[in-house]
């Protein structure tokens, strides 16, 4: 199976099944040649599923944490989640917040993950694509739109951007919390962001 037949939909599907991190479940789907199953076997041997076991825990404490741009014309409100108030008051939980934040100020996203994302936006990415990809052979047209689709998808969702602060050294925001999660032994979720700009 090539890297472009593994669809955004089957990445997220293996992510909520195992808790682990996106890029991780697009490589397990890949070697596993699509079979779920088989994948999930493959990220729990590599012990990068050990979120699955609280992946369906409610997540009911948290933090709310925001960002003002140095400007004053950018500002982000965040909620981060997670099974325990002792949890939410951990530095390296509330430190995850605020430094997510500021990312979103920084990356502006559309939306936390891939359900988020309008599908008529989508459809619209997809048309375009398409039409750019007119005078490139018939046969590798379908892979070229999927390749912008996902590009795309990789610009404008939270969990699939790399974090802009370089101390993480370009991970995932996904990598990032599936590592918090799994430092934390708890069901680490992004809720919900809101991103304000003077004047849009």
């Amino acid at each position: 199976m090539s890297v472009t037949e593994v669809t955004a939909a089957q990445v997220k599907n293996l992510r909520d099944l195992t808790g682990a991190a996106m890029m991780a479940c697009k490589k397990a789907l890949i070697e596993a040649e699509g079979n779920v199953e088989k994948a999930v076997e493959l990220l729990r041997a590599r012990g990068e599923a050990q979120a699955a076991k609280r992946a369906g825990n409610e997540a009911t404490e948290g933090t709310v944490q925001t960002y003002i741009h140095s400007n004053g014309k950018v500002g982000v409100l965040v909620e981060v989640d997670c099974e325990t108030d002792f949890v939410a008051r951990n530095d390296n939980f509330v430190q995850f917040a605020k430094d997510l934040a500021m990312h979103i100020a920084a990356a502006a996203p559309l939306g936390v993950s891939d359900a988020d994302i309008p599908a008529d936006l989508i459809e619209s990415e997809r048309r375009i694509a398409a039409e750019q990809a007119m005078d490139r052979p018939e046969n590798v047209r379908e892979r070229i739109v999927e390749g912008k689709i996902n590009k795309f998808l990789d610009e404008t969702v939270l969990l699939r951007q790399a974090h802009v602060n370089p101390k993480y050294e370009e991970k995932t925001i996904e990598d990032l919390r599936a590592k918090l999660a799994s430092d934390t032994g708890e069901n680490v979720i992004i809720r919900r962001f809101t991103r304000f700009q003077v004047g849009s």
